[in-house]
């Protein structure tokens, strides 16, 4: 249940933006419970699911497949997934990649 100090635009943003955090190694068990998560808030009608990259040091390649495939399902629902606070070296890495094609960077 929501908090009763929410306004209604707070709760509509939070269901509408979500943010998710990727935690600090994205591999393939953190990897499954994003994606299980970007379902979740996407089934609960999120138009853009921010996944916060904060405090990511490591992302490997089952992690990218993982992010590639939220990104398909996301396109498909007409949402879109965006990447904040990605260091240097990862952006190298989602660029190098082709990730950036599919994902948002902010």
């Amino acid at each position: 249940m929501l908090s009763d100090s929410l306004s209604g635009a707070a709760v509509n943003a939070a269901v509408e933006r979500p943010i998710i955090k990727a935690g600090d190694y994205l591999n393939k068990l953190t990897g499954e419970h994003i994606e299980y998560e970007c379902r979740r808030k996407l089934d609960a009608g999120a138009r853009e699911i921010v996944l916060d990259f904060g405090e990511t040091e490591l992302v490997n390649s089952i992690g990218i497949s993982i992010l590639l495939g939220i990104a398909d399902v996301a396109a498909a629902r007409g949402a879109r997934i965006i990447c904040s606070d990605v260091s240097e070296e990862t952006i190298e890495l989602f660029e190098m990649l082709g990730v950036t094609r599919h994902v948002t960077l902010a």
